[in-house]
């Protein structure tokens, strides 16, 4: 999973690779006291868009770029950031629908992800694994 910044004046995104396993504990540690939520509360709620989660997580990136950046400072429009599956993690849900769903639920859900695989971030760094970005 990428968390994506695009302001309207960057041609490109920013795509920084969200996987939770890999922030340090000085990291998550921060997070939680910024968030008030305990780490694996703070994965769910980014993923179900909570604002003040994705300003922590996007300040925490932004601060490893730039270790004097202020997280006062960190704004965006919330059209600007957003959090993309890779190419690999839809082909994990769709293996995951073959298996586990039937009839209209298995069409429905195989047309809404093949339509998102086609435009998703191809992710070589993963070396296909894909690990869906909630704590357990």
């Amino acid at each position: 999973m990428f968390l994506v910044l695009q302001r309207e004046s960057d041609a490109e995104p920013t795509r920084w690779r969200y996987d939770y396993l890999k922030l340090m504990s000085v990291e998550r540690e921060d997070i939680e006291r910024r968030t008030g939520r305990n780490f694996a509360q703070f994965t769910q709620d980014v993923l179900q868009g909570n604002s003040l989660c994705r300003r922590a997580l996007l300040f925490t990136y932004l601060r490893r770029e730039h270790p004097k950046t202020k997280f006062e400072d960190v704004d965006f429009g919330w059209g600007e950031l957003k959090l993309e599956y890779s190419k690999q993690e839809f082909q994990a849900m769709r293996a995951s629908v073959l298996e586990s769903l039937h009839g209209d639920e298995l069409a429905a859900a195989l047309s809404s992800i093949d339509k998102n695989l086609e435009d998703a971030f191809d992710d070589v760094e993963a070396g296909g694994k894909a690990q869906l970005p909630i704590a357990g």
